[in-house]
């Protein structure tokens, strides 16, 4: 919103899941799955690296490591199903109360294999290309776009319920996996202390397609997320950098939009479930009233420009000094993994 506008002139993304409630806001490694830390800026996640010489324009690559956590792989619910039927509570006389399927049906454990991919991104840039309108007429538009690799690195992890009850897990990655995007450009401007609720879905622009490969990739193909998931992401270790390059892109942004945050699911199978109290009525369908969310990479940026002269060289990746709460969000986090 523009009335930040003398603040930023001054300063010139089955069952069975992590356990309920948790948010990963945790720092990223610089390279490869481990155990996370707190808060992750943007130095921590840039690659130093320039991009290889011929393929891209110029500019820094920022990888975010795979987050892999044991907690996406376990969690406890009962089962409403069961639960919500008060004639199986009874007492047996030859067996312990809690052999009966209604207690059976309290805090039962679920566990799965969980996967994540690697991302690899671009700043995020703007281009502007005629796109066809519904009268046959060509419109002038600026589209914000963001060039990524995405890869599959072998990082996952696998669990199991042991016949004594215990939990155990251990290192297993997915052999394959087809990475099916969803990347979310969601504003984080306020006005009159209010959310500007606005948000911006990736779509393929056709007539930028070729124009974004030509500046960024002109020696290989980029994929728009139309396409992404027809390409199979073998496991890749040691040197391998393969992986598969795409494109989002996303038109009519607010060019008033200061703070802003990209969501981008698809990169792990890791869900949580939830019952909330009284969704199931007896006679309802298994799982009705059941809420998911999925985990998803939030990656922050802000930009100091105004809506007159949109310039991308303004895009900061990384969370505006001094406004973290914007984002939900603790000061200079850069990027952090949630559900949402």
């Amino acid at each position: 919103m523009r009335s930040n506008r003398p603040f930023l002139f001054v300063l010139c993304l089955g069952l069975g899941v992590a356990p309920l409630g948790r948010v990963a806001t945790a720092q990223q490694p610089a390279a490869g799955p481990s155990a996370a830390a707190p808060g992750a800026s943007p130095e921590a996640a840039a690659s130093v690296a320039q991009s290889p010489p011929g393929q891209f324009a110029p500019g820094v690559l920022t990888v975010i490591a795979p987050d892999v956590d044991r907690g996406d792989a376990f969690s406890v619910h009962d089962l409403v199903a069961i639960r919500a039927n008060k004639n199986l509570q009874w007492t047996p006389s030859s067996l312990s109360k809690s052999r009966t399927l209604y207690e059976m049906a309290a805090s039962a454990a679920f566990v799965q294999d969980v996967y994540c991919l690697e991302l690899a991104f671009k700043p995020l840039r703007m281009i502007e290309v005629d796109v066809p309108q519904p009268s046959g007429r060509l419109q002038r538009k600026r589209i914000w776009y963001m060039v990524y690799r995405v890869r599959n690195t072998g990082a996952g992890i696998s669990s199991s319920i042991q016949p004594d009850g215990t939990y155990v897990t251990a290192p297993k990655g997915a052999e394959s996996v087809r990475f099916i995007p969803e990347f979310v450009l969601s504003s984080n401007d306020r006005s009159g202390g209010e959310r500007v609720r606005k948000a911006y879905l990736d779509r393929l622009v056709p007539t930028a397609l070729e124009p974004i490969r030509r500046r960024e990739f002109s020696q290989g193909r980029l994929l728009p997320s139309t396409e992404m998931p027809q390409h199979e992401l073998k496991s890749e270790s040691g040197r391998a950098q393969q992986g598969a390059w795409g494109v989002a892109m996303w038109s009519d942004v607010d060019p008033q939009i200061d703070f802003f945050s990209v969501y981008v699911r698809g990169l792990t199978n890791a869900y949580q479930w939830s019952d909330p109290q009284g969704a199931y009525k007896p006679g309802d369908p298994p799982g009705a009233g059941r809420r998911f969310t999925y985990k998803t990479l939030q990656l922050n940026f802000w930009r100091p420009g105004d809506e007159l002269e949109e310039d991308e060289r303004e895009i900061r990746f990384g969370v505006a000094p001094g406004q973290g709460a914007l984002y939900d969000s603790p000061e200079g986090v850069a990027y952090r993994w949630v559900y949402r």
